[in-house]
């Protein structure tokens, strides 16, 4: 980061299956953990994120922030205590770059980054950016979160600095899986609301990607097939753009730590997102999780 300030990585890590994407425990040690309450603006309803920050934060320069999405069937812990790669890697990323790391709920558990998710996320942009001086805002994710992802940054690319997609699509209008819960999520089907489907797809609007990409994907992903995502890459590569496309022939729908950490890392670094100084690691404690509402 060039400037000193919070940058937000929207790190939206997204289980389109359940099987492959089950949540698990892992520890997050050295770690401050709030479960923040607000109103969402769209239609009065309660939300939720989880704030897993250093600790301290008050006595700390200002830090980037990373901002995870969860999958399809799972909500706002899944990314702070899973210990599959995706998770793991965007945790560490925060950890090693010294962020504070966002999970939201946005309409969990089938969000689908539909518009009701779409008005929290930025609600929960804006909120984070007065707590805390937000600067850059980077945007990342797996499976529906990885499709979320891209989404959002095609829906408002002046919100986001960089984006990184593990196992997601580009193309709603040809995606036909999890059909109800999107239909749920977009207000309508394919035939009702076909406006939705195709403005919410990435690969129609390549132009608006100018900020860092990062893209992985498997050649034999039959959950989410990787055909768009890589259409989506190899169009903003041959447009000179800073793209970074991780593509596994035989590759399912996973993404491995070491390729997890390596589209993080060119998107932050390509991003010019900056390592805030080391936060001393301490025992967590039940006293550390803590709930606020707003």
């Amino acid at each position: 980061m060039k400037r000193l300030g919070i940058a937000m990585v929207l790190c939206a890590a997204a289980v389109v299956a359940g099987a492959s994407w089950a949540s698990g425990k892992a520890e997050v040690a050295g770690d401050h953990i709030e479960d923040v309450t607000f109103t969402a603006r769209c239609d009065g309803t309660t939300q939720r994120y989880v704030v897993l920050a250093p600790e301290p934060l008050k006595d700390t320069p200002a830090r980037d922030v990373l901002i995870a999405l969860h999958g399809h069937g799972s909500d706002r812990w899944q990314f702070i205590h899973d210990p599959r790669d995706e998770c793991r890697a965007a945790r560490d990323a925060a950890r090693d770059y010294g962020m504070i790391f966002i999970s939201p709920d946005y309409r969990a558990k089938t969000s689908w980054m539909g518009p009701r998710a779409e008005a929290d996320l930025i609600q929960i942009i804006e909120e984070v950016k007065q707590r805390y001086g937000a600067g850059k805002i980077f945007l990342c994710g797996g499976s529906m979160g990885g499709t979320a992802c891209l989404t959002f940054t095609a829906l408002h690319p002046g919100l986001i600095d960089g984006v990184a997609s593990m196992n997601g699509t580009a193309d709603l209008v040809a995606y036909d899986r999890f059909q109800e819960a999107i239909r749920e999520s977009f207000g309508g089907g394919k035939d009702e609301v076909p406006d939705e489907y195709r403005k919410r797809s990435a690969v129609f609007f390549p132009e608006r990607f100018t900020m860092p990409v990062g893209i992985t994907a498997g050649g034999k992903d039959d959950v989410v097939p990787s055909e768009s995502v890589v259409r989506l890459a190899e169009t903003l590569k041959a447009a000179g753009r800073e793209a970074l496309l991780l593509f596994r022939e035989e590759g399912g729908h996973e993404t491995s730590y070491a390729d997890g950490r390596a589209i993080l890392d060119f998107m932050l670094e390509k991003g010019g997102a900056q390592k805030s100084p080391a936060v001393p690691v301490c025992a967590p404690s039940p006293s550390a999780e803590t709930s606020v509402q707003k």
